[in-house]
């Protein structure tokens, strides 16, 4: 077998970032390696006892226009580029008298660090990295004949190869180079991303160029280019996934560290790939009543219970109410500081998760030491996602996030198709059941009394066995009192036929709100009056797939 390994005789080092660049020190000077660096980095390599060349030396050029240019030049990039494996690029390189260079170790400015820091653009322009990408890029492509290293943890491993003389295979440069294109392209990704936000389209060019997708239609390009271009870091892996058999990972938006994927982990196991999923939906819940105190109970990423209240504890006792045999095992979201009071409630009930924006002192301490296997999650700020993704088989699928803030979801807007008016209790319940759907999964049915679910059927396959089952949970899971009887209820989207609302009419429901829209809304309507019971029509669905 051919030996394809190239020791490291000459490195190019430049590294915004210095933190391990010791061990490479070390190696080189041991090793004898010619290394040729740039200003800051040439600066800490010398003081580590390293003889750097600066790159000035080498072009012949000093570095200009407030470091933007450095190592842009030939004497720089015909080092990197030229294939050593092809004699006709050995002899050029001989001669213009340029050496190639072997190794290549950069890491790039902190584009995402800056923008995460609130800097103003100039600042954040000023951290896109122009040099460093060109000398990633250029080796990953060269890596016939040269190692391109981007990643830290990998320099104990060239620290090696430096010191044994080995160098890298063909196999390992190539393995480098995929690492550096990832770098790159995850970089550029975020400056793109960052640009999308702040760069929009002016209105000047609006009638100068209309984006049309493969079916001709006229597209929003700024909510959906033609390109969709992220990247997220990941954070850590975690101990399996859905499943014990599914290997699984929580990545981040680097431009983001305040969303739900930073939450501040207080207490408790680490977390698993239901306890995020689980979680996550129970904070969106709880938001989604904001500015109202509420408290939500999910499992398995539907509500168990959700409720309004004058404090944390009233909402928590009111929401748990709603069904405490599936709360076993759930997740608590809280969209205020969670009380003393509020913890004392929880403490009895077993509980994977609990997240919020704050604790109380002496709750927290309640729940650390009481508790100790509950993960007990800080997030800083309420839910801002306005892009829902999901990933299907050869592609994704991007929308808006389903959002309380459609004309439908104004009561203002809403027509009175049947029975009379609603008193100011009632249609305060029926605000609070419409708004309270849009987190349950569809088909969704969901009864509400007091600012607080009583029963909530989700997930069927048809709205006629999701009216059933939020009537049974209604009425079977608080001691056998009647909870259907004078509730209200709200549907995600539209009877098809009648018989799903008979089944709450019949259950003594006074008022129903739903999107209507069916063939056979008058059906509907007719049976709602036939029994005197209140109709309103939203115009508006939420369905949650």
């Amino acid at each position: 077998m051919t030996n394809t390994n190239r020791p490291i005789r000459r490195a190019l080092v430049s590294v915004f970032h210095k933190e391990g660049i010791e061990v490479l020190a070390e190696a080189f000077v041991k090793a004898g390696t010619e290394v040729v660096s740039t200003g800051s980095t040439a600066k800490k390599l010398a003081e580590l006892g390293v003889k750097v060349t600066e790159v000035s030396d080498v072009t012949g050029f000093p570095e200009c226009l407030d470091g933007r240019v450095k190592t842009l030049h030939p004497y720089i990039h015909a080092g990197i580029l030229a294939d050593m494996t092809n004699p006709e690029h050995a002899k050029q390189l001989e001669e213009f008298g340029i050496k190639p260079f072997d190794l290549v170790v950069v890491n790039l400015y902190p584009f995402a660090d800056t923008v995460r820091s609130g800097a103003d653009e100039a600042a954040t322009i000023e951290k896109i990295d122009i040099g460093g990408p060109s000398m990633v890029r250029g080796a990953a492509k060269n890596h016939a004949t040269v190692a391109i290293v981007t990643d830290p943890a990998d320099y104990a491993l060239v620290a090696a190869r430096v010191a044994d003389g080995t160098g890298f295979s063909l196999e390992e440069r190539k393995w480098l180079a995929a690492k550096a294109f990832a770098h790159t392209a995850a970089y550029d990704a975020t400056i793109n991303e960052w640009t999308a936000k702040h760069w929009p389209k002016p209105a000047s060019l609006d009638a100068a160029e209309i984006d049309h997708d493969d079916q001709g239609t006229e597209v929003d390009s700024a909510k959906f280019p033609a390109q969709f271009t992220r990247t997220w870091d990941r954070a850590h892996t975690l101990r399996y996934g859905e499943n014990s058999h599914q290997q699984a990972a929580l990545y981040v938006d680097p431009l983001n560290q305040t969303g739900f994927a930073h939450a501040e982990q207080l207490g408790g196991k680490p977390m698993s790939y239901n306890n995020y999923v689980d979680a996550d939906a129970a904070w969106r819940t709880v938001w989604d009543m904001a500015p109202s105190i509420a408290v939500a109970v999910v499992k398995h990423n539907n509500p168990c219970g959700l409720a309004i209240g004058a404090t944390a504890a009233e909402a928590h006792k009111k929401a748990h109410a709603c069904d405490p045999m599936s709360a076993y095992g759930g997740v608590i979201a809280c969209n205020t500081t969670v009380t003393l009071e509020m913890a004392e409630s929880v403490r009895p009930i077993f509980t994977e998760v609990i997240v919020a924006p704050d604790y109380e002192p002496a709750a927290l301490e309640l729940l650390q030491t009481k508790k100790k296997n509950l993960r007990i999650l800080k997030v800083a700020e309420p839910p801002k996602g306005h892009e829902a993704i999901r990933q299907i088989d050869g592609g994704l699928l991007v929308q808006d996030t389903d959002l309380i803030n459609a004309v439908g979801d104004d009561p203002d807007s809403w027509k009175l198709v049947a029975g009379e008016a609603a008193d100011a209790d009632t249609l305060k319940d029926l605000v609070f059941a419409w708004r309270a759907i849009r987190c349950v999964k569809s088909n969704a049915i969901l009864l509400a009394h007091d600012q607080a679910t009583v029963g909530i059927g989700m997930g069927q396959v048809n709205r006629v066995d999701s009216c059933h089952l939020a009537v049974e949970r209604a009425n079977t899971l608080a001691d056998g009192a009647d909870r259907a009887a004078g509730s209200v209820a709200a549907s995600d989207a539209f009877f098809p036929f009648a018989d799903g609302a008979q089944v709450l009419i019949d259950a003594g429901v006074k008022a129903i709100v739903q999107p209507g829209g069916s063939i056979r809304d008058e059906e509907v309507i007719e049976a709602a009056k036939k029994a005197g019971v209140t109709m309103y029509l939203t115009g508006t669905r939420h369905f949650f797939h």
